[in-house]
């Protein structure tokens, strides 16, 4: 279909360095533009923060420090994207609570008021949330068909959440299930086990940032190691390990890479 327009609507979507609205900053923006005509206008940019980009964020979008050291600092852009974004009204996801408020702080850092009252606002998260409700009741309701009584007491939710489970065991009994990236998971069917390795596929640590690769194998899911043996890279690199002890990671990883690290002493 058609969007009905009679100013561009500006599509959007933030990259930064953390979630900290006051301090962080952007290091990459994309933007859709959608004229009154149906025609598309696009500009994305790498942009350099002009602070270092924690580690934590780098594993969420990939975009690490090297990759954004010779890009343009948003100063350089800011009137140039002030430009493109001259009257248009703003879409995005999830732009309500962080990407505006991010983007208005960018621009004010260097002085320019980016004027937000008189442009139209268009969050598609807040209306998937209002026509698409993923909370327990929610849940109950599509696979029970029933009004869940008592929300938010415990034994109400637990009871709840047992004859979900039930109904979608056998809703989805022998159903292939993928990942976001087309990866096969596994078979749903009413066998525990099937469902926990679907459940927790690949993981080796629960934050997930070492996993098991096609072949079984313990690999780094983060950083410059990401699909390496970890085996491999403790190796060559010992002082890996004591990099990754000494900062700020779970302390379920630092468990779980200490039990690999003796697991190969031990076989030597």
């Amino acid at each position: 279909m058609i969007l009905k327009l009679k100013n561009p609507l500006a599509f959007f979507d933030l990259e930064t360095t953390g979630i900290n609205i006051a301090h962080d900053r952007i290091v990459e923006i994309s933007i859709l533009k959608i004229l009154p005509t149906g025609e598309e206008e696009k500009l994305t940019s790498l942009i350099n923060p002009g602070i270092p980009i924690p580690l934590e964020s780098s594993l969420i979008h990939g975009i690490y420090d090297d990759k954004v050291k010779d890009a343009p600092h948003f100063n350089d852009i800011a009137k140039s994207l002030l430009k493109f974004l001259e009257g248009c009204d703003l879409a995005g996801f999830n732009i309500l609570k962080f990407d505006v408020p991010v983007l208005v702080e960018e621009f004010l850092r260097t002085g320019i008021n980016f004027d937000i009252t008189k442009k139209k606002m268009i969050d598609a998260q807040k209306i998937f949330h209002l026509m698409e409700k993923r909370n327990l009741a929610a849940a109950y309701k599509f696979y029970c068909g029933e009004i869940l009584e008592n929300a938010h007491s415990a034994e109400a939710d637990t009871k709840a959440t047992y004859e979900i489970f039930k109904k979608q065991i056998e809703l989805y009994d022998g159903q292939e299930v993928e990942d976001m990236q087309g990866n096969k998971l596994g078979i749903i069917k009413n066998d525990m086990e099937a469902v926990h390795n679907i459940t927790l596929q690949k993981m080796v640590d629960l934050a997930g940032r070492m996993v098991y690769n096609e072949e079984g194998d313990e690999v780094f899911n983060f950083g410059k190691h990401k699909g390496k043996k970890i085996t491999e890279v403790l190796e060559k690199e010992p002082m890996y390990y004591d990099w990754i002890q000494k900062n700020d990671f779970p302390l379920d990883t630092k468990r779980k890479l200490t039990e690999i690290k003796l697991r190969q002493f031990n076989k030597k």
